[in-house]
């Protein structure tokens, strides 16, 4: 099996949708791809990255983020996220994306994410 290490690159691609239009989460007027929604694909990227070679019980939560959405997109673009594992500090792994769409490139960004065990972490959380 496949262990966690340095260089990992996990791609995924998907459709604008209606929903992730910035006019629609709040996060402006313009029925373009919001940040937000840009942000929650680049999270979700690394967690698949790094997820299926996690402990039984593991999971990773984010807890950081460094973007820069450098272009709109229109609903019904195909976008994809390219999410590389740059480092790993114990339980704290860093990510370099990129993400693009059918023109080019349109976010870039940095992202960390810390393994916890999912059972603990609810449990604690709840206290």
């Amino acid at each position: 099996m496949e262990e966690l290490k340095i260089g990992l690159i996990k791609k995924c691609k998907r459709e604008v949708k209606r929903e992730e239009l910035a006019d629609k989460v709040g996060s402006g007027v313009l029925k373009v791809y919001s940040t937000p929604s840009m942000i929650a694909f680049m999270e979700y990227t690394s967690e698949e990255c790094v997820n299926p070679l996690l402990e039984e019980g593991e999971t990773t939560v984010g807890i950081a983020v460094d973007i820069k959405h450098i272009k709109a997109t229109l609903v019904a673009k195909k976008v994809e996220c390219i999410s590389e594992l740059i480092e790993i500090d114990g339980k704290k792994l860093k990510f370099k994306l990129t993400v693009s769409d059918e023109d080019g490139k349109i976010g870039i960004g940095n992202h960390t994410r810390f393994i916890v065990n999912s059972k603990e972490f609810m449990k604690k959380i709840k206290k």
